[in-house]
């Protein structure tokens, strides 16, 4: 053991006097780009395409250096694998072969970074954006010191760009000329603008799109050229877009729609199995098996080509994603077959029907330095394709328990504190179920969701709550990326099933919270928007929802035409007073990734209701809390809020106050590779819940920009993910830095003690 650690400390010595010892003479480390000189930016680099072209440039010309901070390439941190490389490099030992094996980085050699290379891609990069006669050139800065050590400099010499002269097209006939000239308001080339290959690229694609959405299937992006001429004005390019000589005939006609040969397979048979054909008018389906294994209607619903309609690229999409949409397919595939000395094509649609069941186990655990641990797990169990229309039954079961363990209550040790238990069972058509809406008007995918729900919480030495309920909702899918959600009904019962005397005593002096717990019924409707990226190839995703929720104004409309006042209190439904509030949300996430195994991940979220009319005060339910696994990671759920009030010991674990009617939140994470399929990640968190009106019985919890900042908490930490590609396994280890209410410790770090303000988190997947 003494040798070992002998063993080590030498190397380290060795090491850290030299990270070029085994550099060989000639070559030289790559120590960073010290500046990239731009000649004449502000003048000819000032337009988006500009920016562009700088951005791309200054890409072209990064280089990672050894110990690159974040990818880097001029920050560097301390250069460990490179001490290990040079002191284990030419090691004979078995000790020191396995140091160099696992901790030692190659060095990067200026000889590897290739400058001269790089300014001649980042040259033609200018090209591409029109600098025709702009010029990079490198510098080699060789180190005074260690001349094994060199760094580069780039000196960037931008002109005056190129812009578009005449643009012309020429040469398509009959109504690919009348198509593409009855567009050109959307091209991408304008005279004037800046010369740009990529508007070039990209307005050829525009117009292959354009024609294979009207009938010319057999269209090519490759059968449309684009000549440049920049001899008859000094700095524009005169255009023009044809096709190309010798295109072939079916490239140069529209086609339509023939006959339809749709196809499903079931989950057990393959494509060669044997299947019925049931053929009807222009439609034949194959089938295995004595009946359907979704039924012709429900299919053919979903696909928006029809016989003798021009061919269409993008309704062929529409129908590729409204058929994924149903949820009930493992594969869906598209070809189409030209018929002989016709303008047809018979298309043909096979589908391979997915497994019938689907389930789905969620798992979180939570421990806090205040003697609080608890579980949570959710288990999802989906029918498919149950009525043979492609219609999805989901059946969800939620539970989750938390103890406390310091014998703070009732002087017992491992007393159960709360638990809640919910279901939900919802029934999901792949189509929309709207009296006035026929698909021919909606022309995009939709689903129908009927759903019932319900749950039970219980706080050990206070309440015992039922919330049950049931919705109709919409989801139209108007884009690959973006999500439509209606629900114009949902009506939710709360009830208290039971309570104690000590919860009586705290209701008692404090309305907000007798009138936020009383029995009553929630009638609402919603819309919220969902704009998701992810399935794009977008280099960083967003993901942003904002919704709008409405409870009890139409019940308020009817009971006004009956003569009812608008203002008036506690008007019953079914013998029960009803809600009536305004609820506005917004939540946006962004992934910015780095390479490929570091990630930046952040989220803001916000959102406030406003009760009146009826109530005075928004049902507990429908508050506002911050705190747990996926919110702020050193403090429990509902500990913290509203604004600086702390409600005292005998009421600390209740539950009841700390909720508001404004919330915003705050997220940042930095995620990081380990080894393997471990990642790391460091993390702060911030936020808190305020309350719109002042309360007297929570003192301090009304939102004030002038306290706004000291009533943010505020937690950092650290934390594991392990990676099995079906889920991700998390730890997470948060640690308290301020909060927002009196500890008895002043200054911004107001945590008493390191443990008063640690905890952690086992969960699934990430926290957002």
């Amino acid at each position: 053991m003494r040798r070992g650690v002998i063993y080590i400390l030498t190397l380290l010595i060795i090491c850290s006097c030299s990270t070029t010892r085994l550099i060989e003479d000639g070559e030289q480390l790559y120590t960073g780009t010290r500046k990239i000189h731009f000649e004449g930016e502000k003048e000819f680099a000032s337009t988006e395409i500009g920016e562009t072209a700088i951005t791309e440039v200054e890409a072209a010309l990064a280089a990672t250096p050894n110990a690159s901070i974040a990818g880097s390439s001029k920050y560097k941190g301390i250069p460990f694998g490179l001490w290990w490389y040079n002191a284990c490099g030419d090691s004979k030992g078995k000790m020191g072969e396995w140091f160099f094996r696992n901790f030692a980085t190659t060095p990067v050699l200026i000889s590897k970074v290739n400058p001269e290379l790089r300014s001649h891609v980042a040259t033609n990069v200018l090209s591409y954006y029109g600098y025709f006669n702009g010029k990079v050139t490198p510098t080699i800065i060789t180190d005074k010191k260690n001349p094994k050590k060199a760094a580069v400099e780039y000196n960037v010499t931008l002109h005056r760009p190129y812009t578009l002269g005449s643009i012309e097209y020429r040469g398509f006939l009959g109504n690919a000329d009348s198509i593409i000239t009855a567009s050109l308001r959307s091209s991408l080339l304008k005279s004037g603008e800046q010369f740009s290959v990529k508007n070039l690229s990209g307005e050829r694609e525009r117009i292959n799109t354009l024609l294979r959405n009207n009938g010319y299937y057999y269209s090519q992006t490759g059968y449309i050229e684009i000549l440049a001429d920049t001899m008859n004005r000094p700095g524009e390019v005169d255009l023009r877009l044809q096709p190309i000589k010798g295109l072939s005939a079916n490239a140069k006609r529209p086609y339509r729609i023939g006959h339809l040969y749709l196809r499903v397979n079931d989950n057990k048979n393959h494509y060669g199995a044997a299947s019925d054909t049931l053929t009807r008018g222009n439609v034949s389906y194959i089938f295995s098996g004595e009946k359907q294994p979704v039924r012709r209607g429900a299919i053919l619903r979903n696909i928006f080509l029809r016989h003798g309609e021009l061919y269409s690229q993008q309704e062929q999409q529409r129908s590729l994603q409204q058929l994924s949409k149903m949820n009930i397919f493992s594969s869906v595939n598209f070809n189409f077959t030209p018929r002989p000395n016709s303008d047809s094509l018979d298309m043909f649609v096979t589908a391979q029907l997915d497994k019938p069941y689907n389930f789905t186990f969620e798992l979180n655990a939570t421990s806090k330095s205040n003697s609080q641990i608890g579980p949570g797990s959710k288990i999802t169990l989906s029918r498919n394709n149950i009525f043979r229309g492609g219609e999805v039954l989901k059946l969800s079961l939620q539970g989750s328990y938390e103890w406390q363990t310091d014998g703070s209550v009732k002087g017992r040790q491992a007393v159960i504190n709360s638990w809640e238990i919910g279901s939900d069972i919802s029934l999901t058509f792949p189509r929309l179920f709207f009296p006035v809406i026929h698909r021919r008007y909606l022309r995009f995918p939709a689903t129908t969701a009927l759903r019932l729900y319900g749950s039970q919480m219980n706080r050990s030495g206070f309440f015992k709550m039922v919330h049950v309920g049931g919705d109709v909702e919409y989801k139209i899918y108007t884009k690959n990326t973006t999500t439509h959600t209606v629900t114009p009904f949902r009506l939710t019962y709360d009830m208290l099933q039971r309570t104690t005397a000590k919860f009586d005593s705290i209701a008692a002096s404090n309305r907000s919270i007798a009138n936020s717990f009383r029995n009553q019924f929630i009638p609402a409707m919603q819309y919220t928007f969902t704009y998701d990226n992810t399935p794009t190839p977008h280099r960083n995703k967003t993901w942003l929802e904002v919704s709008a929720t409405s409870s009890g104004n139409v019940t308020s409309l009817l009971f006004a035409a009956f003569g009812e006042k608008w203002d008036k209190k506690d008007k019953n439904l079914f013998k029960n007073p009803y809600a009536q509030f305004v609820k506005l949300t917004a939540e946006i996430r962004q992934l910015y990734r780095i390479n490929a195994k570091n990630h930046i991940a952040t989220r803001f979220m916000a959102g406030v209701i406003k009760s009146y009319g009826n109530s005075d005060y928004a049902p507990y339910s429908e508050q506002f809390y911050i705190g747990g696994a996926n919110s702020l990671r050193a403090f429990t759920v509902r500990s913290i809020g509203p604004g600086s009030y702390h409600p005292d010991k005998e009421t600390r674990y209740s539950y009841l106050d700390e909720t508001g009617t404004l919330k915003f939140e705050a997220n940042i994470e930095y995620r990081f590779g380990i080894f393997g399929d471990l990642n790391g990640a460091l993390f702060v968190d911030a936020g808190n819940v305020w309350l719109l009106e002042k309360d007297d019985s929570r003192p301090g919890g009304e939102f004030s920009l002038d306290s706004f900042a000291k009533q943010i908490a505020l937690n950092t930490g650290t934390g594991l993910r392990y990676d099995l590609e079906f889920m991700v396994l998390r730890l997470d280890f948060g640690v308290a830095i301020h909060a927002p209410y009196d500890t008895g410790k002043s200054g911004y770090y107001n945590i008493p003690n390191f443990g008063k303000g640690f905890a952690w988190h086992f969960a699934i997947g990430y926290p957002f």
